[in-house]
């Protein structure tokens, strides 16, 4: 007579015969190695069921979390229940507002300097992870972009490498080069330049550093589609782009799918090394894209008298530019500098056998779904009741097969 009893989740059969009794325990095992333990600091250790109260055992400090971007990153990580250390410089205020994208006691602030050494120790002694975020779109007295963008991420990927962060994430940019083609300027784009620099000197202090070069991107208070808005872009009602528009090819890439490819990225273990190109889904002509955005505006040609033209025969142009950067030298007027305007003709290089956001989990946003959105504060008659259906529904732009 046989006899099945369940030990444990585990079958015990126990078959008798006669005065012999053989005892038998059939285990179903996992065949998955267990993982060890990196600390057996409790505080480490996850805990909770999952969300901003809960703990996933992410500890993240997030440098230049106060920008565009750095915003979304900090929500997404507050939302899935990491601890985030904020650090910042000059004003408290300007960072406290990020207090809210995590639970109590889960986000932290600490000033640093991007030259004090010993301030960024202290603000990633405590992490696994550390997000470089600090770019600088336009040279000032005191941040040069090789300070920013190559020995300001060479700093911080060497300390984070001495403090044993586990995942660094650094921030490049779509079209790096080390000899960009010139098109306004002389010497070509020195952001891009700086850029790539930024890049050798990060994998060279963390060779598993993971690296996102994002393309442009929009989302609520960027400087794509609020540099196309401002009146100080305009020459009156005309758009002056080089070779009008028609020559440059352009995909840009919504704020939360970046920021949710970063958070994809740490929690991926196979990311680590890689290069991952942050893009939109659909490629367009510029020509098409700003004249799509000034009829979502309500500021198209026939009613409003918007008109497109080439750059190359208005001089007048850059002379705004020059003289804007002139009386502006720590903020430019509308993102308006020499700087962004020859970044600004560059095609986006969509390099082949390089990954992409999709390659992360990243179901990426369509142009046309967000941007009617984020241009609504922009429109001509604002206030007026479009629900009765005089105004037509804009053309979206052709996109590139």
């Amino acid at each position: 007579m046989a006899s099945l009893i369940l030990v444990n989740g585990a079958q015990l059969a126990r078959q008798q015969t006669g005065s012999l009794g053989i005892l038998c325990l059939k285990a179903n095992y996992s065949t998955e190695e267990p993982r060890k333990l990196k600390s057996t600091n409790l505080a480490t250790l996850k805990r909770g069921t999952g969300g901003r109260s809960s703990f996933n055992g992410i500890v993240a400090t997030v440098f230049g979390s106060t920008g565009f971007l750095g915003r979304y990153v900090c929500n997404k990580l507050g939302k899935i229940g990491s601890q985030i250390i904020i650090p910042y410089r000059a004003d408290h205020y300007e960072a406290i507002r990020l207090k809210l994208v995590g639970d109590l006691g889960q986000v932290l602030f600490h000033p640093y300097d991007l030259r004090d050494e010993e301030s960024i120790y202290k603000a990633v002694k405590y992490s696994n992870v550390v997000i470089n975020l600090v770019g600088r779109d336009w040279e000032t007295k005191n941040f040069t972009f090789k300070d920013v963008h190559v020995d300001g991420a060479r700093r911080l990927a060497r300390i984070a490498k001495q403090a044993g962060v586990e995942k660094f994430i650094h921030l490049s940019s779509m079209n790096v080069t080390p000899e960009p083609t010139p098109i306004l300027l002389k010497e070509g784009s020195k952001f891009l330049k700086s850029k790539y620099y930024g890049e050798q000197a990060v994998r060279e202090e963390f060779p598993d550093a993971i690296i996102f070069r994002p393309a442009d991107i929009y989302g609520q208070e960027d400087r794509f589609l609020r540099y196309y808005a401002h009146v100080w872009r305009r020459q009156l009602r005309g758009m002056p782009l080089w070779y009008n528009g028609e020559r440059t090819l352009k995909q840009p890439v919504f704020c939360s799918d970046v920021a949710q490819g970063i958070v994809n990225a740490i929690k991926d273990p196979d990311t680590q090394g890689k290069t991952y190109q942050a893009v939109g889904p659909r490629r367009y002509k510029l020509s098409e894209l700003v004249d799509w955005f000034y009829r979502e505006m309500r500021k198209d040609e026939d009613w409003w008298g918007y008109r497109r033209y080439d750059l190359r025969y208005d001089p007048t142009f850059m002379m705004k530019v020059r003289f804007t950067e002139f009386i502006c030298p720590s903020y430019n007027v509308g993102d308006l500098h020499t700087e962004r305007v020859e970044r600004e003709y560059v095609t986006d290089d969509v390099k082949k056998g390089i990954p992409t956001l999709e390659d992360l989990g990243v179901n990426l946003t369509l142009m046309e779904d967000q941007v009617p959105w984020e241009l609504k504060p922009f429109r001509a008659a604002l206030y007026y009741d479009a629900e009765l259906g005089e105004f037509e529904k804009p053309t979206p732009p052709q996109f590139i097969q």
